[in-house]
């Protein structure tokens, strides 16, 4: 089993392996190796359409998880007050959030949007000359579609295992429902909060499929590297894959290492 769980590995990491070596390539064609340089991590952060792809991949990100986040945790809130059939659909629905494809998550949601976009665009362009479109929030509500069911999760798991004393002790000193939260719920819940805003800034910074599908004329990173490696692909892209892959790394390594830390003080508590 060792032997094969190494294999799995070699398998699934060498590519990725291959692809941050070679972005340290002096050559101009990406598996022909000539020396060590970091020519391209410059050249490519150089790039104006790479770093507005780059800006526009941030921007999309960084409202996703902030927004993922406030929605995420008001629903792990809203449902711990909730039991019975009520409480069992929204924890399916949760769930399937999670367990749908990317790419059913994206045709969908195009679907949805180009319904819409149909049914409202005549009114608007007869009030106001204006109508709708594909764009920034298009990509941004589909990922706050999927990250509020990671951050809702992250944030139940929390309160399932916080002390529930704290809270009645509160109430017993006549504190506000509003100041509970405030100095109680809300300081116990931050690292599962700020932990769920780090995976979502992940997954949205990193994803493809649903922004494909709803970006419209915006191109995010990934949809940029997508585009340039059916031309070939190159040590500028591959100095790209290894940023991203990077950040998401230590992103995720932060995120874990946050949730470790917190239930550790939990248990110690």
């Amino acid at each position: 089993m060792r032997y094969y769980a190494a294999f799995i590995y070699i398998f699934l990491y060498a590519p990725i392996a291959l692809i941050v070596g070679f972005s340290f390539n002096s050559g101009r064609y990406a598996m022909d190796w000539q020396g060590f340089s970091l020519q391209w991590y410059g050249k490519a952060f150089s790039n104006p359409l790479i770093v507005q792809a780059l800006t526009t991949s941030l921007t999309i990100a960084g409202t996703t998880a902030l927004l993922s986040a406030i929605i995420g945790t008001l629903t792990a809130l809203g449902l711990e007050r909730v039991s019975g059939l009520v409480r069992h659909l929204f924890d399916a629905l949760i769930y399937i959030a999670i367990m749908v494809p990317g790419i059913v998550i994206g045709i969908s949601t195009l679907i949805a949007f180009v319904t819409l976009f149909n049914i409202v665009n005549p009114w608007l362009l007869a009030a106001w000359n204006f109508k709708v479109e594909m764009g920034l929030w298009t990509v941004i509500a589909a990922h706050v579609l999927f990250n509020i069911a990671v951050v809702c999760l992250l944030v139940r798991a929390r309160l399932s295992g916080m002390d529930r004393s704290l809270v009645e002790a509160s109430e017993d000193l006549y504190a506000t429902p509003l100041g509970t939260f405030r100095q109680i719920v809300l300081p116990l819940l931050t690292p599962s909060i700020l932990a769920g805003f780090l995976l979502s800034f992940t997954f949205s910074f990193e994803d493809f499929i649903i922004a494909f599908f709803v970006a419209g004329p915006n191109v995010t990173l990934p949809i940029y590297v997508f585009s340039s490696i059916r031309r070939g692909v190159t040590p500028e892209i591959n100095a790209v894959g290894a940023v991203v892959l990077f950040t998401s790394f230590a992103l995720l390594i932060a995120a874990q290492a946050i949730l470790q830390r917190s239930n550790r003080k939990l248990k110690g508590a």
